[in-house]
């Protein structure tokens, strides 16, 4: 009776998950819908076609340690993933979220992200840290590299005990986020540990040189109000000369300008002594699609991170 119970308990799951995979949108699919929406900054929108796709917590085989302090201010906060049952040391995936300098948070109650891609993380054999930072304007330059560097430290001195390799540690940004992680990468006076502590950087929709194009509505909230100090403040030529191996990312249906910017960092990025970076144009996304889609059967994204951290290990 047992046995049989189990059977059909087993049956009524593969029908339930063959009943949502049928109702689930394919990628295909989603990206009329992004199209549709346009090259605009929507999180609500974007959040609405990717929330049902992801997984709630708790997170199977997943264990979560919240808001850890790294630092004494009151956002100096990351979350930790880890396996639920012990593994050798893994590579360790730091994530930076975006929100214009002056918004945003590693976790907000009740949405899946930033979530998804520590638990993608943890699927794919990495220990996850998700963090968040100061905000603009009560935090301007350079908070967010400050920031940047105190996490890393952070990571490097507390993750072996966690079940992390602090030799192989990746940084990566996306949006505001990619712009924080771009400034300590090549702002060397704000590493904590010796050589950057990265064996990796990847940068997603980032915006490299503040001097290319106008500045945006929320730049002037945390680079100031000068622009004679913006070439300073930009990453552009501290990416050429830094040696920590880097991958960079936009989105076919960002806005204009972090194309460009792309573009600029892409072609700039070849005069490196150590040769190109990884550079490529996520298609079909938008500059929240490419992150809220980590964790779903879209895995354009995620395969790009795992073969450049397969190739920096």
């Amino acid at each position: 009776m047992r046995l049989a119970k189990s059977a059909l308990a087993a049956a009524a799951l593969m029908i339930a998950s063959t009943a949502l995979a049928q109702q689930s949108p394919t990628p295909e699919e989603l990206a009329g819908k992004l199209l549709e929406l346009g090259r605009v900054i929507d999180p609500p929108k974007t959040a609405a076609l990717y929330a049902p796709l992801q997984q709630k917590e708790p997170y199977e085989g997943v264990k979560v340690e919240r808001d850890v302090k790294y630092g004494p201010a009151d956002r100096h906060l990351l979350d930790v993933f880890t396996p639920e049952a012990n593994s050798t040391a893994r590579p360790v995936l730091i994530y930076i979220h975006g929100g214009g300098f002056v918004a945003g948070n590693k976790r907000n109650p009740g949405s899946p992200f930033y979530d998804n891609i520590m638990s993608w993380a943890v699927k794919n054999g990495f220990v996850g840290v998700n963090a968040t930072y100061r905000l603009a304007p009560a935090f301007p330059w350079p908070a967010g590299a400050e920031d940047m560097g105190a996490i890393v430290q952070w990571v490097s001195e507390m993750i072996a005990a966690r079940g992390g390799d602090p030799a192989h540690i990746f940084l990566m940004g996306q949006s505001a986020g990619a712009i924080h992680v771009a400034s300590y990468v090549s702002h060397p006076e704000f590493h904590k540990v010796k050589g950057g502590g990265l064996a990796g950087a990847i940068m997603v929709s980032g915006i490299y040189d503040l001097t290319a194009s106008p500045a945006g509505d929320a730049e002037p909230a945390y680079y100031g109000s000068d622009p004679s100090r913006y070439a300073e403040r930009s990453s552009l030529q501290g990416l050429v000369a830094s040696p920590i191996p880097l991958m960079v990312t936009a989105a076919e249906l960002d806005p204009p300008r972090f194309v460009e910017q792309f573009q600029l960092l892409k072609q700039a990025i070849c005069k490196r002594p150590s040769g190109c970076a990884r550079t490529f144009m996520l298609p079909q996304h938008s500059h929240m699609s490419e992150v809220y889609s980590i964790n779903t059967s879209d895995t354009r994204l995620t395969n790009e991170v795992l073969e450049f951290v397969k190739t920096e290990k």
